[in-house]
């Protein structure tokens, strides 16, 4: 048996529970395909063990399947659907949630190196052998619960090291990096998400990154796959979704509430982006909410 199938069989058995106590580690599963939904991505790190994924990111699209290891290096908007999936084969990702902290001490006791180029906020690639390995005694642990305390923190320190060794390592560093552009970008975006629903100009963004604007906008779009302009919308459209699932509230009085001037044009992006109008029930969307796993 691989390590792949290693890991498969394990992360079946625990799949849709909700007693995983692995810090950082989630198991996700589907049963069926699912629509082209919005999300916000947290830096995450998912390995594919069975069916296969679509992620929009701008204008980039990523598929990926079986053995297949994506990272997310910021908190980017994206759509993602999952395009193969049934009962008897349902889709199942493994995906362990980053934590600059854990990087940044590995990265203290590596060779240090050049800052790179701002990479894109998002890649995949094939999982080498020896990173399967480390996934497989990261996953194993969801089988030894009383293990997890002590081994938890060394299996993940090894995923990581993995990671860092490998063709997505470069993304790694500048997560960890407290000066490095990436986190600069990441400020941005925080910055953002914070006044979403105020008129922001480009200025004041590149001015929280520390940048040019000609050079802001251009890392910003490598890092997100976005203006920094369209991910302010897309922050608004996220909340004002959260706001109608949370309390089934009117589309117009949350159209302002996010920062819109206009209902009608609220109501159009909102249903370009999430294909429904904002006035469909809370119902409905929180039950297209429930497919759609990492």
């Amino acid at each position: 048996m691989t390590s792949l199938e290693e890991i498969h069989a394990i992360a079946l058995r625990h799949a849709g529970r909700d007693e995983q106590k692995v810090p950082r580690l989630k198991i996700y599963s589907s049963d069926a395909p699912t629509e082209l939904m919005a999300m916000i991505y947290e830096p995450v790190v998912c390995l594919v063990l069975q069916g296969a994924k679509r992620t929009l990111i701008g204008d980039e699209t990523l598929e990926y399947g079986p053995g297949d290891c994506m990272i997310v290096a910021a908190e980017v908007v994206a759509m993602g659907q999952i395009t193969e999936a049934s009962p008897g084969k349902p889709y199942l990702a493994a995906n362990l949630y980053l934590d600059p902290v854990l990087i940044s001490s590995l990265l203290v006791d590596m060779a240090r190196i050049p800052e790179p180029s701002v990479p894109s906020g998002f890649n995949v690639t094939k999982a080498s052998p020896p990173l399967l390995e480390a996934w497989r005694r990261m996953v194993e642990l969801l089988d030894r619960p009383l293990e997890i305390p002590v081994m938890a923190s060394h299996f993940e320190h090894e995923l990581l090291f993995r990671l860092l060794m490998g063709p997505q390592g470069r993304i790694l560093r500048q997560i960890a990096g407290v000066d490095s552009r990436l986190s600069h970008i990441r400020r941005a975006m925080e910055w953002i998400r914070e006044h979403y629903a105020k008129r922001l100009t480009i200025e004041a963004m590149a001015d929280i990154a520390g940048m040019s604007v000609s050079v802001f906008h251009r890392r910003f779009k490598a890092v997100t796959g976005l203006s920094p302009l369209q991910y302010q919308k897309h922050v608004r459209l996220h909340e004002a979704r959260r706001r109608i699932l949370a309390a089934n509230a009117k589309a117009a009085s949350v159209a302002f509430a996010v920062g819109y001037e206009s209902a009608s044009q609220f109501s159009r992006e909102y249903k370009r982006l999430f294909g429904e109008p904002p006035r469909r029930s809370a119902t409905v969307i929180q039950s297209a909410m429930a497919l759609n796993p990492v």
